[in-house]
């Protein structure tokens, strides 16, 4: 059942976030919140696929995070909010998936690659580290949302996802008959002609190959002794549109985070260049003051950077002006920036201040988010089994 309103997100538990995070995701999930039914997952199967010698941290980091995503504005009256590893069907369908995902999709994963090299310090030959993609996927086809939001990095992710709803469909789609019928019908087409089509079924249905899903219909358009029904049946065929049980996602790309660590590079805690979401104001204070600065030239500076995010229109052209002729020093260019980033902060801390107080409310909206997930993952699992065979 296809809920085109509906998507998943989700982050690793990873403890306190910064404000790389906020830019770069949730404040882009604050907003989604209001416009489909959103699960933002906390994904600790997933840490379990790089980190699964030091576990001890993962509780105590998810609690941390969740609490930061509250602070931001993600309210769990608008949102589901669930612990990944609380869903049963996240690694039922992972399992069951796994069993038709050839090996060859999941090497080719790009960030596979990537993070084998990324990590080369840690022992990362496990079926899970391979797996973790497909488990990806399965996160997103239990919910059968027809977005899912993404960085332009992730998009890779989203295209395995539908490449495996497609196989998933074609073997297990169909109604009883169809595939007879509809090969009844392909020898009309001639020997050259049928044997064309064959390959360039197979080369769509267990490829992915658009490119032969569009020289099939240009070849089924030009089949004069077709009738109009056998045509139909044809392209149906192509398209495995008798059954669909799995909806194939669109990515829903969101822009880059802007935002840079204090040294200019991508804000990341592996830098240790960064701002917490709930960084004491003091040390916001100390950290900008210490950022290196580029006098004269804006564009080449990590402080003009920030301005762009926090800073309004006024307080841009004071410091372009201001710093390309030398009328301001780099510590008033700085003043503005930590006032924003402080007034910032203290609304994440206003936010937080409950939660931190009272844990049990970040475990209730983890439980009441857990049973939710639950029910709506029940009725693919459910369909999945069913079409498998193995529904009892």
């Amino acid at each position: 059942m296809e809920n085109s309103l509906r998507i998943l997100s989700g982050m690793r538990p990873t403890g306190s976030l910064h404000l790389g995070h906020y830019h770069g995701a949730i404040k882009n999930w604050v907003n989604l919140q209001y416009e489909y039914e959103c699960y933002f997952m906390v994904a600790d199967i997933h840490a379990l696929t790089t980190n699964y010698e030091s576990t001890r941290v993962i509780a105590s980091s998810a609690y941390e995070m969740v609490v930061d995503w509250l602070a931001c504005g993600v309210d769990p009256s608008q949102a589901v909010i669930f612990i990944q590893s609380e869903v049963p069907a996240h690694a039922q369908l992972h399992l069951l998936l796994s069993m038709i995902t050839p090996l060859s999709w999941l090497e080719r994963v790009p960030t596979y690659k990537e993070l084998i090299e990324k990590l080369s310090t840690k022992d990362l030959g496990t079926y899970g580290f391979l797996g973790y993609p497909l488990l990806q996927s399965a996160d997103i086809l239990l919910y059968n949302s027809k977005f899912v939001p993404v960085g332009e990095d992730q998009v890779s992710h989203v295209e395995l996802t539908r490449e495996i709803a497609r196989r998933f469909n074609y073997i297990y789609g169909r109604e009883a008959g169809f595939e007879e019928k509809a090969r009844e019908v392909i020898p009309k087409l001639g020997n050259k002609r049928a044997a064309l089509y064959e390959e360039l079924l197979i080369q769509y249905q267990q490829e992915g190959a658009l490119e032969a899903l569009e020289k099939a219909r240009f070849l089924l358009k030009d089949a004069v002794n077709l009738s109009l029904g056998e045509r139909e049946r044809l392209f149906a065929f192509l398209e495995n549109k008798s059954r669909v049980i799995l909806t194939e996602p669109q990515a829903l790309t969101t822009a880059a985070s802007k935002l840079p660590g204090l040294d200019g590079q991508k804000m990341s805690k592996s830098y240790n260049n960064t701002l917490m979401l709930r960084e004491d104001f003091e040390q916001v204070n100390k950290k900008i003051k210490s950022m290196q600065t580029d006098p004269g030239d804006p564009e080449k500076c990590p402080v003009w950077q920030l301005h762009k995010v926090y800073s309004n229109t006024e307080v841009k052209e004071w410091v372009q002006i201001g710093c390309t002729t030398a009328g301001i020093g780099c510590l008033d260019c700085k003043k503005p920036l930590i006032e924003s980033i402080q007034a910032e902060s203290a609304q994440f801390k206003e936010r937080a201040k409950p939660y931190l107080e009272d844990h049990n409310l970040v475990r209730n909206i983890l439980a009441d988010g857990a049973e939710k997930a639950i029910e709506t993952t029940e009725y693919t699992l459910s369909m999945v089994k069913l079409a498998m065979g193995i529904k009892y």
